[in-house]
């Protein structure tokens, strides 16, 4: 056990995906994992283990922003000794070619701010995707037929942004969508030698103003946790 997740020694598989939302960590444990049990809810963060074709796998949540994130992928990592975490969330799109429902592989992350900025300091450091998740993504994105994106994203440390000029330039720089947890995720991984991945559902757009309605986003999600899941395996 550890400070924010309850779950025992060998409670936690390997292989982490990690949703923002605790109640979408249930739905996907629930649809997609056979034998799924709850191994943590600790502060109403769900976390729960079982089986994709006979692999283990743990589906727990992250909450929403960075801060929230570091925590738990630390501890993930540090005391459950995760070896391949990936994040399975929504985002904004950007671009106009990215549209509803499509879903985005994060190559990159760009980003203002995260935790690990202390320790970088006067350096930006250019945090990245696992290039073997990336790939294996890719194919199974081609399998299931789904519209995906491959570039970089942008990971705000808000969610009200008043910054129309930023995102301006982020958009003339071909960033494809904007979320808030996937560059710290990255940093976690380089520095502990871990795999890490960020696969996103295009759930509403910045240009267009066009959002994908709250009982459509499940089946849409679906997708996305499939990609996950075949990547991690591959």
């Amino acid at each position: 056990m550890t400070i924010h997740i309850g779950a025992k020694k060998g409670d936690i598989a390997p292989t982490v995906l990690m949703p923002g939302d605790p109640l979408r960590a249930k739905w996907a444990a629930e649809n997609f994992l056979s034998d799924a049990r709850l191994v943590n809810q600790v502060r109403g963060m769900l976390g729960y283990t079982g089986t994709y074709r006979g692999n283990p796998v743990t589906i727990h949540g992250s909450g929403m922003g960075m801060p929230s994130l570091s925590i738990y992928v630390n501890e993930l990592i540090r005391d459950y000794d995760a070896q391949t975490l990936i994040r399975i969330g929504s985002c904004g799109g950007m671009q106009p070619q990215v549209g509803i429902r499509d879903v985005i592989l994060a190559m990159t992350a760009t980003t203002i701010n995260t935790p690990s900025a202390g320790i970088f300091k006067e350096i930006n450091f250019a945090p990245c995707a696992d290039y073997g998740l990336l790939s294996a993504a890719v194919e199974a994105s081609k399998s299931k037929g789904a519209k995906t994106h491959v570039g970089g994203i942008y990971s705000s440390d808000v969610f009200y942004d008043e910054r129309p000029d930023l995102n301006e330039q982020l958009t003339r720089h071909g960033i494809l969508g904007v979320e808030m947890e996937a560059a710290e995720l990255y940093n976690l991984a380089a520095r502990y030698g871990r795999r890490a991945l960020v696969v996103l559902t295009v759930s509403d757009h910045l240009q267009t103003g066009e959002a994908l309605p709250a009982d459509q986003r499940e089946q849409s999600f679906g997708d996305m946790v499939e990609i996950a899941l075949e990547a991690a395996f591959a």
